[in-house]
């Protein structure tokens, strides 16, 4: 018998995985929440599994995600990451990522840490919803337009409430895995619940 995921996963190999592994679990350390809300932004207007299939490319393209390297990355290192067909070559994005990395530097450079200013919008520990249907899932939450206004005042961009709902998500801190899908109970078991 075939497990039951959430309805939005489909059948492709790569998503499933991302769904089972990956979608809801919490993340921590903040230079792979950097990495995931970059990619997040990256997706805006695209499908979130056009994104997934380069996600390696993007991580070869842009160090790693290690904002130190990437916050150095001048016009020239632009024109360069524009001719590379693995990544999405739009220039918007691809200065957002950038632009973001010195916004998380600026913010780290302070003492401040980037994992526990992300994690505050939702008091630290995964708000755990009962959706039983992808349509009861909202596209963006009150917490979502907090995150989205304080990342913009730090000086990041593609961070709207409904990316930052979609980055939320990915790292774990909502667990909107529908209450039929069989992640729903194993991601109840990492957290604390309601």
């Amino acid at each position: 018998m075939e497990m039951q995921r959430c309805s939005w996963v489909g059948a492709d190999d790569l998503y499933q995985a991302y769904h089972d592994k990956v979608w809801g679990r919490p993340v921590y350390d903040s230079q792979e929440l950097f990495a995931k809300l970059c990619l997040d932004g990256q997706q805006a207007g695209l499908s979130w599994i056009t994104i997934l299939k380069k996600q390696q490319n993007y991580e070869a393209a842009f160090a790693n995600f290690d904002p130190v390297i990437i916050a150095k990355f001048d016009d020239e290192k632009v024109e360069a990451l524009l001719q590379d067909k693995g990544i999405v070559r739009n220039r918007l994005k691809v200065n957002s990522i950038i632009k973001n990395a010195r916004g998380y530097i600026s913010y780290t450079e302070q003492g401040n840490d980037f994992s526990e200013f992300l994690w505050s919008f939702v008091g630290g520990t995964p708000i755990v919803n009962t959706f039983k249907t992808m349509a009861e899932v909202p596209a963006q939450t009150p917490e979502s337009e907090e995150m989205s206004k304080a990342l913009k005042k730090l000086g990041f961009n593609f961070v709207g409430p409904t990316i930052c709902y979609a980055f939320m998500q990915a790292v774990g801190m909502v667990n909107d895995h529908t209450t039929d899908c069989f992640c729903y109970d194993l991601h109840l078991e990492g957290s604390e619940g309601e």
